[in-house]
């Protein structure tokens, strides 16, 4: 228990003492989860309310593939773009492997599936009279998207908030492609398992700690963005 105190209270020093290596890593990481965010709610949210919005032939396949997708181990993700992206791979001219760009490609492939799905699910749950009401009056495909995706700006941002969450958490693939270098593609998660295999456990506890932080203030704007709203 003395060991555990006394780790406990160095990783709180380390955190309020602003250690420019532990707040480095805390950086690189959320930066790196937000470009990742950025990229897949580009293309997710959009390709989402399509999906719901529309009727087509092979609707029901593309929703059994992102269910599939989203219980993806993250390893495998990884090892794919591994292979893609090493020296002898096919897109290995691009220097990719081990830089943040392979991360941010791994996390938001990782999260596009989860926050499509949560798009669609965002969708067909809004108000059922809304959709016919817009086609009433007109409203052209992209119209008609525009102000399906306003009435639901709630669900939609809380689908980008859930994948940004599931990013800053991700270590398999961030492991495999960036290789934890520090000070350019180390993250909290890859940190810490690093760190604790080191036994420099307090540090390991203090990235740990800025994890949970991080992990509050995305479930605190989840449930903020889950109330009813006017």
């Amino acid at each position: 228990m003395g060991y555990f105190s006394d780790s406990l209270a160095a990783a709180f020093q380390l955190i309020i003492s602003f250690d420019k290596d532990i707040y480095q890593i805390a950086i690189t990481s959320v930066s790196i989860s937000f470009f990742a965010a950025l990229i897949a709610a580009s293309l997710a949210i959009p390709a989402g309310i399509y999906m719901a919005l529309n009727q087509f032939s092979g609707k029901q396949i593309i929703q059994h593939l992102l269910n599939t997708l989203m219980a993806m181990p993250t390893v495998v993700i990884g090892l794919l773009l591994y292979g893609l992206f090493s020296r002898l791979g096919p897109l290995g001219h691009l220097d990719l492997l081990y830089t943040p760009t392979a991360i941010i490609i791994a996390e938001a492939i990782l999260i596009f599936p989860i926050m499509m799905n949560l798009a669609i699910v965002a969708v067909t749950s809004a108000d059922q009279r809304l959709v016919p009401t817009l086609i009433s009056l007109g409203a052209k495909p992209i119209a008609l998207s525009i102000q399906v995706a306003k009435h639901s700006r709630f669900a939609i941002l809380a689908a980008i908030i859930t994948g940004f969450g599931r990013a800053i958490g991700e270590v398999g693939a961030a492991m495999m492609l960036g290789g934890n270098i520090e000070g350019f593609t180390r993250t909290m998660t890859t940190a810490i398992a690093l760190q604790t295999s080191k036994g420099e456990f307090e540090t390991g506890l203090a990235l740990g700690l800025l994890l949970l932080v991080i992990a509050f203030i995305v479930n605190f704007m989840l449930s903020w963005l889950q109330r009813p709203h006017s």
